[in-house]
């Protein structure tokens, strides 16, 4: 019977994956610090990989599959060194971020990297996925690099599609602030489609794990229509939503999926790695439901790791109908 150990597996992308290979009859073992319980069926070793001796408990055993989703490159170069040899397979799941090219549209997985994360460097999540994806390289043809761009689905973390959701679901009768949508795009994966993937597939070498593109504006329209949103919508300009500190993008006091106008590409590579080998994509309308239904669950007025809030998107529609500018 095939066995995976996965270096974490109690977050919400390394969960999914464990729970994903347990239904398939894959034998789990979840390594984390044990903050969180690992899904049922999948036993959990704790270690903390800030600890040298982290992986004692499971490095004497074989594995089928080792599963990494870190974003340090010391946990991954320190995993591969204890782990490496003994793994028929190695996943290690990176991000869109490593990408230096943000302008280019339709770029695939050939696109320049940024430099690679030093030791002493300051923390940069794009540079530290580099270096980790440099580690896990040297496993050669038994290793899969899956970058993948915005992760969606019920109970996201991350809070920036939800985060729709719940602006034209609070706002029933009221308006939305929007951001500038002409020329922005929006590509998601949605966070089953992507356990899937990494799970079924034999595939190695980096593959780009990300949805199909859509104009901006028909993500809002379909959020809007959702939501049985009957208010407007009010789109304000970069420069003033800039101005009043809103930022793109994530964080707080956000207008999460909003872009730079000249970041082009990053949010419009290429999938067709992904696609011709074996990779699905559900519809996005079929995403915006399971979405819409989570923020209703967890509730659409709660405190959020990225968006305004209600109160900071009234008081941003009440200074922009007094601007003269928009």
């Amino acid at each position: 019977m095939t066995n995976a150990l996965i270096l974490g597996g109690t977050g919400w992308l390394s969960g999914r994956i464990a729970r994903r290979m347990l239904d398939d009859g894959v034998i789990v073992t979840c390594l984390a610090r044990g903050g969180r319980a690992a899904p049922d069926g999948a036993s959990l070793v704790r270690g903390d990989r800030d600890d040298p001796d982290a992986y004692a408990a499971v490095e004497a055993q074989d594995w089928d599959h080792v599963i990494d989703v870190s974003s340090r490159a010391d946990h991954v170069t320190a995993a591969v060194a204890a782990l490496g040899t003994r793994t028929a397979r190695w996943t290690y799941v990176s991000s869109m971020s490593v990408y230096s090219d943000e302008v280019t549209v339709g770029a695939d997985e050939s696109a320049p990297l940024h430099p690679a994360a030093e030791a002493g460097d300051e923390y940069e999540y794009g540079p530290q996925k580099v270096a980790a994806e440099n580690a896990v390289h040297a496993l050669g043809d038994r290793a899969l690099i899956v970058r993948p761009g915005l992760i969606v689905g019920a109970g996201d973390p991350g809070d920036r599609f939800g985060y729709w959701a719940a602006a034209f679901d609070r706002a029933g009768a009221g308006d939305v602030l929007l951001p500038p949508t002409e020329g922005r795009t929006a590509q998601v994966i949605h966070v089953d489609d992507l356990a899937a993937f990494i799970t079924a597939t034999r595939v190695t070498g980096a593959i780009n794990a990300i949805g199909a593109q859509h104009p901006l504006a028909d993500v809002f329209t379909l959020f809007r229509t959702a939501t049985g949103h009957t208010g407007g919508t009010v789109s304000a300009d970069e420069e003033w939503l800039v101005a009043h500190g809103v930022q793109h993008w994530a964080g707080e006091r956000s207008l999460p999926l909003w872009l730079p106008a000249e970041m082009t590409g990053f949010m419009a590579r290429s999938n067709a790695g992904y696609r011709v080998n074996g990779g699905a994509l559900r519809p996005l309308a079929d995403m915006v439901a399971d979405v819409l239904q989570d923020e209703r669950t967890r509730g659409v007025g709660r405190e959020r790791r990225a968006g305004l809030t209600g109160r900071q998107e009234h008081e941003l529609l009440a200074e922009l109908r007094r601007s003269p500018l928009r």
